[in-house]
């Protein structure tokens, strides 16, 4: 059987109590902080925008003498885009106001064409 030595090299991974972790400097802990907002952000958006495609899809499987439901699911759709859009912004410290919102009327305007006027 072979002994360590007291001498040995610690290995990496374990905790040395003599040499304590560098504390994190403030830019770098505001950096990884930017890149997961953006990565969650990304996470969300692209989330919300299957969704609204899916009751978009949703919608055009319904009955065509249910307008009604078809319309309601397309607008459902759109809202839950808002939502999308509030929250990134909301994440990224961004007023809430914005032209982005305007930007659920694509899925809106291409569900009404698609569902109803196709």
């Amino acid at each position: 059987m072979s002994q360590q030595s007291s001498s040995a090299p610690r290995r990496r991974h374990l905790m040395d109590p003599n040499a304590p972790r560098k504390v994190a400097d403030p830019q770098d802990l505001e950096r990884l902080h930017r890149v997961q907002r953006r990565v969650i952000s990304v996470l969300i958006m692209t989330t919300l925008i299957h969704l609204t495609v899916g009751l978009i899809l949703a919608a055009d499987l319904v009955d065509d003498d249910r307008l009604d439901a078809q319309l309601g699911l397309i607008i459902l759709g759109a809202l839950f885009f808002v939502m999308g859009i509030a929250s990134v912004r909301a994440i990224n410290k961004k007023p809430l106001a914005t032209w982005w919102i305007l930007t659920a009327l694509i899925p809106t305007a291409l569900g009404v064409w698609w569902v109803v006027l196709r």
